[in-house]
């Protein structure tokens, strides 16, 4: 009960309930509940109208596309596009999570189905993996289940009319009434084997925030230690500057090895995923180094909570995320662009296909780089480190020393007289 009257341990109690309501905002708060939105669909119809024999024509492409586009519960938002080619440029710049193109064929094809020689046409279902595994997953979910529920739909249309005109049909009629809709599903921009399902870019991205900030600790506290001993601030600075940049070089190589060495990571353009991390790197450790050095190893707090906040968003599309997260979170969170920039480079044709994270890097790695630089000229006493403190005692006690030496040889007598 003695220990129920001490304060420490109430602060201590309130300190740990504090800490599970920061760090689950930071790893649960973003992303429960997260569900699709609007995510950018393209729907292309091809579909050329066939006759009748009743007269009239029958459109089936355009009667999907009403359907589907109609359809407010499905999560998305189409952009009607007017051909394939078109569709796949959209796709390799990252408009589209997925697409569904209606061919030529599909009205000709529906009426086949009531001919001895039945021609069902092929609808294809198109996903856009590396832009983000877990949307194309639901794209590929919903317009599968979606083409299958319009098969159905013409089937028992189609499977009326013949049963109008006809008691019998023919076996071959029956089989394709079946399914009157071929569906085929192709990938683009594929991850890749052992990428965590499409998440090694944000595996990546969280490693090397890490490997960033002990590098940036290390020479935070060396550097510390040289400007406490009588170095001069500046050298010290532009040496601890051009070290940590080199260091992070062979890091971000060293990564790319291990991800593909050891544990088999496809990699299609290793060499430009090694000039990514090196700049990446690079923004992290200029960034860390820079609160470091302006404001000590309190900044250290301020680092850890943002990684913990920024490491749940990184695998997600943002139109999972709720608008708040989006605004206040994930639309300026450096993390993000470069998770964002390796998923560029790694899936969709190395560096030249990265350009506005990678430039957005750039300014960032500029401004924090002045920031850092600038530190030198950063007046006050060094703390953090204990060795400024330990050289003010070590002088102070050589002081008295000296001044007892000099009250000594002006008073040689003094010992004999007491």
């Amino acid at each position: 009960m003695v220990l129920m009257k001490q304060k420490k341990l109430w602060i201590g109690i309130i300190a740990v309930f504090v800490a599970l309501i920061v760090f689950g905002a930071a790893m649960m708060g973003s992303i429960l509940g997260a569900k699709p939105k609007d995510l950018p669909v393209a729907i292309v119809v091809l579909d050329e109208q066939a006759e009748l024999p009743t007269g009239g024509s029958l459109a089936v492409g355009e009667m999907i596309r009403e359907k589907l586009v109609g359809n407010t519960q499905v999560p998305f938002v189409w952009q009607v596009v007017g051909s394939e080619a078109e569709v796949r440029t959209g796709l390799d710049n990252q408009e589209y999570y997925g697409a569904l193109v209606l061919p030529a064929d599909l009205s000709s094809g529906m009426l086949s189905l009531a001919s001895p020689s039945p021609k069902p046409a092929t609808v294809k279902i198109i996903t856009n993996e590396g832009m983000n595994t877990q949307a194309s997953s639901a794209v590929k979910q919903i317009l599968g289940a979606a083409m299958k529920g319009v098969s159905l739909e013409l089937s028992s249309q189609l499977l009326g009319q013949i049963g109008q005109q006809s008691e019998q049909i023919s076996v071959g009629a029956a089989k394709a009434l079946l399914t009157p809709i071929n569906v085929a599903e192709e990938t683009v921009h594929s991850v890749g084997a052992n990428n965590a399902s499409g998440n090694a870019p944000g595996m990546l991205t969280q490693i090397l925030w890490i490997g960033s900030l002990v590098t940036g600790l290390l020479l935070f506290m060396i550097s510390q230690q040289a400007i406490a001993k009588g170095a001069r601030r500046w050298s010290v600075i532009l040496s601890q500057t051009v070290i940590g940049l080199a260091v992070i070089m062979a890091v971000s190589g060293f990564l790319v090895w291990m991800a593909s060495s050891w544990y088999g990571m496809e990699l299609a353009h290793a060499v430009d995923t090694w000039l990514f991390l090196w700049l990446a790197g690079s923004t992290f450790f200029l960034l860390q180094s820079s609160l470091m050095n302006w404001i000590g190893l309190l900044s250290m707090g301020i680092l850890v909570l943002l990684m913990f906040f920024s490491m749940p968003v990184l695998n997600i599309a943002p139109e999972f995320l709720s608008q708040a997260t989006q605004d206040w979170l994930y639309s300026w969170t450096p993390l993000k662009f470069v998770s964002a920039g390796l998923r560029e480079v790694m899936y969709f044709g190395g560096l030249e296909s990265g350009n506005r994270n990678v430039d957005v890097l750039w300014g960032i790695t500029g401004v924090f780089l002045v920031a850092l630089v600038a530190s030198g000229a950063k007046k006050g006493k060094v703390g953090g480190t204990g060795v400024a403190a330990a050289d003010n005692v070590n002088a102070g006690g050589n002081s008295n020393v000296t001044a007892n030496a000099a009250n000594s040889s002006a008073n040689p007598a003094s010992p004999a007289s007491n």
